[in-house]
């Protein structure tokens, strides 16, 4: 079984530089835009193919691209239209959630994102949704998604593999620290709340 998944790795990887970094890029971006597909895969093919620095950042500026794509559609396109499907009272109770998401700091939206199972996709809709600063959702996309690209990147692995690893769960509580108070220093010096 170990070899299969070896050769489909290899095989993979080799696909991926023959098409080069745009290739790269362009299954990143597609994943931001479409939930279904294995970003952790993706980033971790991206490595394998183009060493850890350029895979990092192909992953990290595809995702960023990708996420703010999405956020953009939906902030200026489709919430104009959202609240036309819903109930008068389901529309009321989406409102105050909305309100709490566009009144969410900095430092806690960067968090949110920097998570390795928070659904980007969700957090993307519900921001353009909400209308949510494109100040600071960009700069929490740039910083959130560091860490989950340096996450997905390393362990390449799945979640529960990477649990058994002390180093692992240090690591990602750290990340989640540093996320946390890069975005609150980025926050006070950009004056977004």
């Amino acid at each position: 079984m170990i070899e299969i998944i070896n050769y489909l790795v290899d095989h993979a990887t080799d696909l991926l530089k023959m098409g080069g970094p745009i290739m790269g890029v362009l299954l990143v971006f597609l994943e931001s835009v479409i939930p279904i597909l294995p970003l952790g895969a993706f980033i971790t093919l991206n490595m394998n193919a183009f060493g850890f620095v350029g895979g990092f950042l192909i992953s990290w500026s595809a995702t960023c691209i990708g996420c703010y794509a999405s956020y953009f559609v939906f902030s200026s396109f489709l919430s104009k239209y959202f609240y036309q499907f819903l109930s008068r009272k389901d529309a009321k109770k989406i409102h105050k959630s909305m309100e709490k998401i566009r009144k969410m700091p900095l430092g806690n939206l960067a968090v949110l994102i920097a998570l390795p199972f928070t659904p980007a996709f969700l957090i993307n809709i519900a921001s353009g949704l909400a209308k949510v600063d494109r100040k600071k959702f960009l700069l929490s996309i740039l910083i959130g998604k560091i860490f989950i690209v340096y996450f997905w990147g390393f362990i390449g692995t799945s979640f529960l593999e990477s649990m058994t690893d002390i180093t692992t769960i240090i690591t990602i509580a750290v990340m989640l620290v540093v996320a946390y108070f890069v975005s609150k220093y980025v926050s006070k010096k950009t004056n977004i709340k």
